[in-house]
């Protein structure tokens, strides 16, 4: 049995596509930002943040989250159906509609609000800020080469929302936090993005691969990156964090050796996993070690 409702007539979900939704989103590439949200809970509580203040956060990046990656399919429907990449997402092969991906927009932006809400006053009133950044990002490779810097900053809202969602400020450490991962997930857009540069060269899409050519582009991760590393190591130095941390900091730096070694200009072969396997292995190994520092210091 299937179970179906309206939204604003645009579209009907039935319980059968939720699959189809979750797979449109990549709803495993959370595993780029969602740790250092929990980083951000962690140190906004100095230890566990309870149940209710985790509970809605979570809640609060699923549906922020799912709002930008449908707008973003939405958005770019026209060139992914022609670009070779893209051309097997959902809306291009017609698996999901124009109508069902905006549902999916109204939805999980109106749950977005419900878990601001039930947070604190700041996280309520900031949440139309949240989403329209992530909706209007997508639009910035028709403008700017900056494109793959906002996006960086886009994931660098999820540590600053938990940290406003736990302690209802945002002080200095959070936006440290923040800048270091805007700086991490810029540099891994711009990899993934040299995947795109004769496709962007050829229809006119803007990015940093095609403003500095893939071998540019590829310099300026590795400067993103250690800036990335500095400032990790700079918040832990600043909120005292102990030797737990700085071994997960140790290991993130191997990690971003790695991932910018495997990728070359000539050879973008392993593209696949500097982008995916090393990067959710950067996030979820430091929040162990970061666990591990606020118990035990």
């Amino acid at each position: 049995m299937k179970v179906s409702f309206n939204v604003v007539g645009a579209t009907r979900i039935t319980a059968g596509k939720i699959p189809l939704y979750l797979s449109s989103i990549r709803i495993w590439e959370a595993l780029f930002a969602t740790p250092f949200a929990f980083i951000a809970m962690i140190l906004a509580a100095d230890g566990w943040p309870g149940w209710h203040s985790t509970l809605w956060i979570i809640v609060a990046l699923m549906g922020v989250r799912t709002v930008g990656m449908s707008a973003n399919r939405l958005i770019h429907a026209k060139e992914d159906a022609i670009n070779p990449r893209t051309s097997t997402r959902h809306i291009p092969q017609g698996i999901l509609s124009h109508k069902e991906v905006l549902g999916m927009i109204l939805v999980s932006g109106a749950i977005f609000v419900f878990a601001s809400y039930q947070l604190n006053t700041l996280a309520f009133w900031l949440t139309p800020v949240a989403i329209g950044y992530v909706i209007l990002y997508s639009y910035a490779k028709y403008f700017t080469w900056c494109c793959n810097f906002m996006l960086g900053w886009a994931l660098a809202m999820a540590p600053a929302g938990a940290w406003i969602g736990v302690a209802g400020t945002l002080p200095m450490e959070a936006v440290l936090l923040s800048f270091a991962v805007a700086m991490w997930a810029g540099g891994f857009d711009i990899i993934y993005g040299c995947t795109d540069y004769e496709f962007d060269r050829s229809h006119g899409i803007n990015s940093v691969p095609k403003k500095f050519g893939v071998a540019g582009a590829l310099k300026i991760v590795r400067v993103m990156h250690v800036i990335s590393a500095c400032a990790l190591l700079a918040l832990g130095i600043w909120m005292e964090l102990g030797y737990f941390f700085y071994i997960g900091w140790v290991i993130t730096v191997c990690l971003l050796i790695y991932e910018n070694r495997l990728v070359k200009a000539d050879d973008l072969s392993k593209v696949g996993v500097a982008f995916f396997r090393v990067n959710s292995y950067v996030s979820v190994q430091l929040l162990f070690f970061i666990v591990l520092s606020v118990m035990f210091k």
